[in-house]
């Protein structure tokens, strides 16, 4: 039995690999990815490499074996069909028989667009009879600390959330449910709402860059029409602005800031502090 990672070299997928590399042997996990050379680290250290594409179904035949625990990671391509990716991964992990298929989804509590792609593989999921888990991941905080080259050259954080509050958690956080259910028993056809065990704000998120910069820094509220032509104006695509802004207008109606304590339970440690990520991400 092997535990096999789509994704692997992605942001999460890397988490969770070296995570896993911590509590079972090398050789009983299989990285799953586009390009090799990205998982040269991984085949050092004895992890098996599978090469294969979600837009090439026939790279997932026989990748999968009997007994294997799978963990779908959600595709980031937005724009060739992520359902239809995810359904390659899905027929084929029915096909040979797996024990378990994992799927990264989006909180059940989120109303954007950006869940449609993830409620439908979700039924997919579901339709396919495998045995499953649901690990609806929340808002990850590297979703603002990564870029903060912007934000500290304008001393501003710009969004359209409003006032509303943000549950969320780091990668390695969400990482850690992951490989818990990777590696325990008992998880088949579960669905774990994943959030961080704080809630905060944009406007304190700004008082903390302040804090830990020693520089005034603003939140400044814009309408998500705003927001969107900022993003277009950034280089985004019009349609993932769109999908981006539609998210702040969530975060607003309170919609990511829930929190269930199943992350934390499944990770065994409180959820990273934003204010943890944030140092890192200064340092870094």
């Amino acid at each position: 039995m092997s535990i096999v990672v789509t994704g692997a070299t992605g942001h999460l997928g890397r988490h969770v690999i070296e995570q896993l590399l911590e509590k079972v042997p090398a050789d009983r996990i299989t990285a799953v990815v586009r390009n090799a050379e990205k998982a040269a680290d991984f085949a050092d250290r004895g992890v098996k490499i599978a090469l294969a594409d979600y837009n090439e179904p026939a790279t997932f035949d026989a990748l999968f074996s009997a007994g294997d625990k799978v963990l779908l990671i959600s595709g980031n391509e937005f724009d060739k069909g992520r359902v239809a990716q995810h359904k390659v991964v899905i027929d084929a992990a029915k096909a040979a028989g797996v024990a378990l298929l994992a799927y990264t989804s989006a909180p059940g509590s989120l109303t954007a667009a950006l869940v449609d792609d993830h409620r439908a593989t979700e039924e997919a999921l579901l339709a396919s009879g495998l045995p499953y888990v649901l690990l609806r991941n929340g808002w990850y905080h590297e979703n603002y600390t990564e870029n903060l080259a912007p934000v500290l050259e304008h001393n501003a954080v710009v969004a359209a959330a409003g006032e509303g509050r943000i549950a969320s958690a780091s990668r390695a956080d969400y990482a850690a449910a992951a490989v818990a259910v990777l590696t325990g028993e008992g998880h088949e056809n579960r669905t774990y709402e994943l959030s961080g065990d704080e809630v905060w704000s944009l406007a304190e998120y700004a008082a903390e860059l302040s804090r830990q910069t020693g520089k005034e820094i603003a939140y400044n509220p814009v309408s998500v029409e705003a927001y969107q032509g900022i993003l277009t104006g950034a280089g985004l695509p019009e349609p993932l602005a769109a999908i981006m802004a539609g998210v702040d207008a969530s975060i607003e109606k309170g919609e990511l800031a829930v929190r269930t304590g199943d992350l934390s339970r499944l990770a065994g440690r409180p959820t990273t502090p934003l204010s943890e990520a944030v140092t890192a991400a200064l340092k870094g």
